[in-house]
């Protein structure tokens, strides 16, 4: 005989344990006993269903019908049609699961197609060995599902944000990091160059994607992201959180150096002192944080000319020529101004070119051009 008050007992230690609803841990064991029920005392087809009121102390078995009509379904006589004839592919008609329209109507004067009718079963609560284990079954499958309901629901809200974490491990190259309630991957090329990050150690991360898949949540990671660099920056600056000043372009080569373009929305702030902070302490903040990352932070302007001359900072073009059609820019520098402009490694030009989204031709005063074209397409 089942105790419905250790019953309830027992479900509530299970939501603690589990961190879900008590109704979803309920409909689990309603589930399970409905499925015990089916396959100890059930007929062939028959829809059982099992409600526990707590409350009461009472639990009830239900056999469900679905109404039909007659035209939705095929009948014995029916089996051996051809395969051509439309009426092979219907349902065939149980009747320990269906139930005619004008016989339910009947019962009930207003019942439609498709609705379910209700009939109480005989009271069972001793079920053998068999039923036993279906029910376990059943109820472990249940709760697996309502967990990855519920974690798919948490994380999804959190889908293009901030995440913490702790590393757990890392298996050839692949970062596996504890969010709490499951797991994120972070890919190797998703980890800042240079950075080690060994287990037990507390990681800000940007969740990039997350698939709901026949193995569970898989949730993807990053570090390299340029939104990371943009929600860091929110983070630290409440005129970007409140909306009065907007970004408006990233580039980055992680763990080396980024440009981020900003604008405001109100003339009387400033965007990049916004961004940059009381002697450089909002941006410095981020450059810790991605591992000593350097941060050019520039005014973003709608004349093409004057942005790019920004976006090339700290060098100082003497001219720009602006090809729109072909999104192309000519800089012109002096000779002692090149090697800025261009930077390492072609660097600088590199970076702007991608924050402007115009190729970009560094040429010095004496019209003698160097190889330093570079486009936004170039090494993303």
């Amino acid at each position: 005989m089942i105790d419905i008050k250790m019953l309830k007992l027992g479900l509530e230690q299970l939501t603690t344990e589990k961190k879900l609803p008590f109704e979803k841990i309920q409909e689990a064991v309603e589930k399970s006993l409905a499925a015990a029920y089916q396959k100890e005392y059930g007929e062939k087809g028959q829809l059982v269903k099992c409600h526990i009121n707590f409350d009461a102390g009472v639990m009830n078995f239900d056999q469900v019908k679905i109404v039909v009509d007659k035209d939705a379904v095929r009948f014995e006589e029916e089996v051996d049609l051809p395969e051509d004839d439309v009426r092979a592919a219907l349902p065939r008609y149980n009747e320990e699961r269906h139930i005619l329209i004008d016989t339910a109507k009947l019962l009930k004067k207003n019942v439609e197609i498709g609705e379910e009718l209700v009939f109480p079963l005989e009271m069972k609560d001793d079920f053998g060995r068999i039923a036993a284990q279906t029910a376990r079954q059943v109820i472990m499958q249940s709760i697996r599902e309502s967990e990855r309901e519920v974690v798919s629901g948490e994380y999804t809200d959190k889908l293009n944000t901030i995440v913490s974490g702790v590393v757990e491990r890392v298996e050839r190259g692949m970062m596996i990091i504890d969010l709490g309630r499951t797991s994120g991957l972070m890919p190797m090329e998703e980890q800042i160059p240079g950075e080690r990050l060994l287990p037990g150690a507390r990681v800000r991360t940007f969740m990039y994607s997350i698939e709901d898949t026949p193995r569970g949540l898989a949730i993807r990671l990053s570090r390299t992201h340029p939104k990371f660099l943009s929600e860091l920056l929110k983070a630290e600056s409440s005129e970007i959180e409140d909306g009065v000043v907007e970004i408006m372009s990233v580039a980055r080569e992680p763990g080396s150096r980024s440009k981020i373009s900003v604008k405001s929305n109100d003339e009387k702030i400033d965007p990049v002192g916004a961004c940059v902070g009381q002697r450089g302490v909002r941006v410095n903040a981020i450059t810790s944080e991605l591992h000593g990352e350097k941060i050019d932070v520039i005014e973003y302007s709608s004349d093409v000319s004057e942005y790019v001359k920004k976006s090339l900072s700290p060098a100082t073009p003497t001219k720009i020529e602006i090809n729109e059609d072909d999104k192309k820019a000519t800089v012109y520098v002096t000779e002692d101004e090149q090697s800025l402009a261009i930077g390492k490694g072609g660097q600088n030009v590199r970076l702007a070119a991608r924050l402007t989204g115009y190729k970009i031709d560094i040429i010095a005063d004496d019209s003698i051009a160097s190889d330093s074209s570079f486009d936004d397409e170039e090494n993303n």
